[in-house]
């Protein structure tokens, strides 16, 4: 029976346009530093200006941002919508895709969760934030990790407009590389630093 089933598992999967790649590693480790307030930006990072070098994304990324009609957003862009003054007023809002855990060391300054592996436990707030959302920055910790695009589509499978969605695809990882300032603990909990969480 445990066979039969198993075979009509995988012939599913292989036949769903959303099926798993089941050679594929959807966790991959994260790079964080732990401690619980924030640090300096490590000398071999430096801050803006010096030693930060702007990292292309894995193109598999790439490819599977642009074959679900994905806006991608650079540094650039993503610091200007967290400068944007639309931000204060939740009219720009940022999506931090990643864990708890991760959240917590440290993530864009007002971001809001939204584990799409748990979406029960942010949902509501975060399907109501970007109900009145003019454009939603979805970002996790960067390099080859997809959840933000996971994330953007789980809220537009819930009716959030696919043109809202700018999916920053250098995460958490590069914004800190870049020197901008991070939030730890809780969403606006006031625990503010620059460099690397």
């Amino acid at each position: 029976m445990a066979i039969v089933g198993a075979a009509i598992a995988f012939a599913a999967n292989a036949v769903s346009p959303r099926g798993l790649v089941l050679t594929r590693n959807y966790f991959p480790k994260a790079v964080t530093v732990a401690g619980p307030a924030p640090a300096a930006l490590p000398a071999e990072l430096g801050p803006a200006g010096t030693n930060a070098v702007a990292v292309a994304p894995p193109q598999p990324v790439v490819a599977s941002l642009d074959a679900e009609s994905l806006q991608r957003a650079d540094i650039d862009l993503a610091a200007a919508l967290f400068r944007d003054p639309r931000y204060q007023s939740e009219l720009v809002v940022f999506i931090d895709a990643r864990d708890e855990e991760q959240y917590r060391e440290g993530h864009v300054p007002g971001a809001y969760q939204f584990d799409h592996y748990r979406p029960e436990k942010q949902l509501a707030t975060v399907l109501h934030v970007c109900q009145l959302a003019e454009q939603i920055v979805v970002y996790c910790t960067g390099g080859d990790c997809e959840d933000s695009e996971f994330a953007a589509l789980a809220l537009i499978g819930v009716g959030i407009p696919k043109e809202r969605f700018f999916v920053y695809v250098g995460g958490m990882s590069e914004w800190a590389a870049h020197g901008l300032p991070f939030e730890v603990g809780e969403r606006n909990s006031g625990n503010i630093g620059n460099g690397e969480p």
